[in-house]
């Protein structure tokens, strides 16, 4: 278990931070949002305060995520503070005064990316460190937006897309709404001591990518390999297509000895709900089956995207041919300006999902007649990163 004081502050937030003498991007690594995920937090005590800053063009932010929660090693002590990132609660938040632990937490890690976005005008990035309870191959999850796609697939782990359906309010998906490059990386199983060693690796790579640091050409391949060894040099990208949700009071138990990333055939025995049996709705991959008491994502199925799939929805994003949609029955602009459209279930319900994701569309419940279909390409700060060499390429 990791020891951390008291956290109070913005500056007592900060697990370490290196600002190079010349400007340049900036990236922050969140770790420990849950607080039985400590490999980030150990990892970035690991590498920040050995890297030079005369190698940094610019800086690099490692943040505390639930840090009461990280001095117990639970993943939280009242509530996840991964689902808590919607507008309604960040609304509420402004005038609350007797706050949770984990409304504690948030308000801190709120202003410090509030701060600093302030004027932000150099490239920014957004790393969130996380690990899961059964074995897996690191990986890398992200909001479904070009400008994240480009820069995940300069690493060489598997990518997920399409997870912030499947949840409320993950940190991630409130940093893609303002529109920088934001993903989440998980290295590992939760006390695997390669977890650690994964992350050490991709904060290399990150902050090599982003341009960050420099002079650093034979150490980054190093961690590059390492990586592509941890991973089984498996690249495809995933969506996400069913979750099993665990309800209140329900008692869930996951077989033993599944894996992220295992072949799964329909209808195997995946778990049990009340003791009744759980049987796989599909054949495709098993994706973070849940091995520990705390959560209620029992465990996900996920399909890998075909490159043809991934090329032509780049091509429509890149026209921003979305707005043919709106012609379609049923379908009209919520906000044009933050891509947000609000779709007749009646009709939606008709039309494959593929179609919306197709458009770089991701739907959200609003009430029983209606769906709101979010967009990252339309809120992403493209310019801010078009003319960098991971975009490029």
């Amino acid at each position: 278990m990791i020891e951390l004081k008291e956290v109070s502050t913005i500056e007592k937030r900060i697990i370490h931070h290196v600002k190079g003498k010349q400007k340049g991007a900036t990236i922050v690594f969140f770790a420990g949002i849950h607080g039985n995920e400590q490999a980030g937090v150990e990892a970035l005590k690991n590498i920040l305060p050995k890297l030079n800053k005369e190698d940094i063009s610019g800086q690099i932010y490692g943040v505390y995520g639930n840090t009461k929660a990280i001095q117990q090693n639970k993943r939280y002590l009242t509530e996840d503070l991964n689902r808590m990132w919607t507008s309604k609660q960040l609304e509420a938040l402004k005038t609350k005064t007797d706050l949770t632990n984990e409304e504690c937490e948030q308000k801190s890690i709120y202003n410090f990316i509030s701060q600093l976005l302030t004027d932000a005008k150099e490239p920014i990035y957004f790393i969130d460190f996380h690990t899961t309870s059964s074995k897996t191959l690191p990986f890398i999850t992200i909001n479904d937006a070009l400008i994240n796609r480009k820069f995940s697939k300069a690493f060489p782990v598997p990518i997920v897309l399409g997870i912030e359906e499947y949840l409320d309010g993950p940190l991630l998906s409130y940093l893609n709404k303002k529109g920088y490059v934001s993903l989440g990386f998980e290295s590992g199983q939760h006390t695997d001591q390669q977890a650690v060693k994964n992350c050490e690796s991709f904060i290399y790579l990150a902050c090599h990518i982003s341009e960050i640091l420099k002079n650093s050409s034979t150490t980054v391949m190093e961690h590059f390999y390492k990586l592509k060894k941890a991973s089984d040099s498996k690249t495809d990208i995933y969506e996400v297509i069913y979750k099993y949700h665990i309800q209140e009071q329900e008692i869930f138990k996951m077989k033993a000895d599944f894996k992220s990333f295992q072949s799964i055939k329909k209808g195997v025995l995946l778990a049990t709900s009340n003791n009744k049996p759980i049987y796989a709705p599909s054949s495709n991959e098993l994706f973070m089956p849940l091995y520990q008491e705390s959560g209620n994502d029992g465990f996900f199925i996920i399909k890998r995207i075909p490159h043809f799939f991934l090329k032509l929805s780049s091509i429509l994003r890149h026209l921003r041919a979305d707005s043919l949609l709106t012609l379609l029955p049923g379908i009209k602009w919520h906000n044009k300006s933050q891509g947000v459209l609000r779709a007749n279930l009646k009709v939606t319900r008709f039309m494959a999902k593929s179609i919306f994701h197709l458009f770089g569309y991701r739907n959200k419940q609003e009430d029983e007649t209606h769906l709101l279909l979010y967009n990252r390409e339309r809120v992403s700060k493209r310019d801010m990163y078009k003319d960098l060499p991971w975009y490029k390429s």
